[in-house]
């Protein structure tokens, strides 16, 4: 017997859910469908980001800063920790409890707002009078009826050809997030988002850890500045990243695996590690969806194909999050889901694509939002920029973390902010002010005036802002 509700959301990731809850708050029937489980078969959502993604991670970014800095900064401190170990398990076991508490909170703020959910695979089965059945195939198989659907089924780890994940050598971000003890050394195919994160992990935790990019340049889309800085913290760091590694054949063993590739010299080289981390990016996914059961265009890249509001090919289905154009970002695809939500009961949702932060959960932090100057330089866009380094704050000196630098750029005739990169203690925190002052066309002059509180972090965004004008205080 066939369930009908105003909107059904496939997909319990941070675009699903928050689409759900939304559209409940805004009086709709609301059914929202997941097929995560936990390893003890009960639901899990909260998709990627809760399960394998944002959340797990860190934790175990926490847990081996903790770690590092109990081994190498502790002492400065006056604090003696004697003989220094890691218990990888506990630690793990922490992460696990981390995610826990995120599907609960998840599954919780669905029965608070009387979102009905169901735990299976989704799938389209035909258009009917008055909206879309879909299937649920779960451990009770359901068939329900919305008249509107929201599709946000995230995205998967991108494997490279021919080399399959095994989760054990092989590791997609899923498996290294579950290594159980500290690799000798440790190979990552990518310098992106997650290889550094997970980069950084165990290498805190022991690992000598080689990341091979295939691009000339380290972190093209930040600001060169701060890519600069960053690449610098890194090497220091002992974290090897070989820039314009061609990677070739891979081989692996039972216990290791050998990468042939070329360097930037056009030399052939051989990197032998313990395990493999591949993170090359990732794929939207529409596994077991039958998006062609209801006519849903896709692309090229097997991205849901949508106009600028989310929606699909045909009308009443609409996408959101990583399975759409746009960047794989948890915090764009929760936009998207509030707004397609808002759009569906005939409001004005609304998200800008140029306000959108980045963020890296290294140490240092990365952050930006906005355009790089060297966007601004190729568009031919005329712009004067300040920067100011954490050497120069008293919070950063207290806190022993001087690394990095904020600096904002604005534009030369009207003085309005087109970007803000961070690179340093807490960038992830202090990117939401310029974030604000962008959404409201501020000025550097505006940031310049705000008083900021003393000693903090974000006086380094003030004193940036005030370099715009060549005028910084201290420094």
């Amino acid at each position: 017997m066939s369930k009908n509700f105003d909107l059904v959301v496939i997909g319990a990731g941070p675009g699903g859910y928050i689409a759900a809850i939304r559209a409940a708050q805004l009086g709709l029937s609301v059914a929202c469908i997941d097929a995560w489980k936990t390893k003890d078969g009960k639901p899990a959502p909260g998709g990627t980001c809760t399960n394998v993604g944002c959340i797990p991670s860190k934790a175990l970014l926490q847990s081996s800063e903790h770690f590092e800095h109990a081994g190498h900064h502790f002492a400065e401190h006056g604090i003696s920790t004697g003989k220094l170990s890691i218990d990888i398990g506990k630690m793990l076991e922490r992460k696990n409890q981390v995610v826990k508490q995120n599907n609960e909170g998840i599954l919780y703020l669905f029965k608070k707002n009387k979102v009905t959910f169901f735990n299976g695979l989704a799938s389209f089965s035909k258009a009917v009078e008055g909206g879309f059945e879909v299937a649920v195939e779960g451990d009770k198989p359901e068939t329900l009826v919305g008249k509107q659907v929201i599709i946000a089924t995230g995205s998967n780890a991108r494997a490279l050809p021919n080399l399959p994940f095994d989760e054990q050598v092989v590791l997609s971000n899923d498996g290294a997030l579950d290594i159980t003890s500290a690799p000798k050394s440790l190979a990552i195919i990518g310098s992106g988002v997650i290889g550094l994160e997970l980069g950084s992990v165990w290498r805190r935790l022991g690992s000598e850890v080689t990341i091979l990019e295939g691009l000339p340049t380290f972190l093209p889309a930040a600001d060169e500045a701060v890519a600069k800085e960053a690449k610098k913290a890194f090497d220091k760091q002992g974290l090897k990243i070989e820039l314009g590694a061609k990677v070739g054949e891979v081989k692996t063993a039972k216990n290791s695996v050998t990468i042939n590739y070329t360097n930037a010299k056009g030399e052939e080289q051989t990197l032998k590690a313990d395990k493999l981390i591949v993170s090359i990016g990732r794929t939207a996914n529409t596994n077991g969806l039958k998006p062609e059961a209801v006519g849903v265009q896709l692309d090229e890249r097997g991205a849901v194909v949508v106009d600028g509001d989310c929606r699909t090919s045909v009308p009443g289905i609409w996408a959101v999050g990583d399975v759409v154009r746009g960047p794989m970002l948890a915090h764009k695809a929760e936009e998207e889901g509030v707004a397609v939500a808002e759009r569906i009961v005939g409001q004005h949702g609304h998200v800008n694509f140029g306000t959108v932060p980045y963020v890296i959960y290294t140490s240092p932090e990365i952050a930006w939002v906005g355009r790089t100057e060297q966007q601004l330089k190729a568009d031919g866009v005329k712009y004067k920029a300040g920067s100011f380094p954490f050497l120069a704050n008293g919070r950063a000196r207290a806190l022993g973390d001087t690394t990095g630098l904020v600096k904002v750029i604005a534009d030369a005739a009207t003085d309005e902010i087109l970007g803000v990169h961070i690179v340093g203690p807490q960038a992830s925190e202090l990117i939401s002010e310029a974030v604000v002052a962008m959404e409201f066309k501020a000025s550097s002059e505006d940031i310049a005036r705000i008083c900021h509180a003393h000693p903090t972090l974000s006086e380094v965004t003030k004193e940036a802002a005030l370099a715009v004008d060549k005028r910084a205080l201290n420094f």
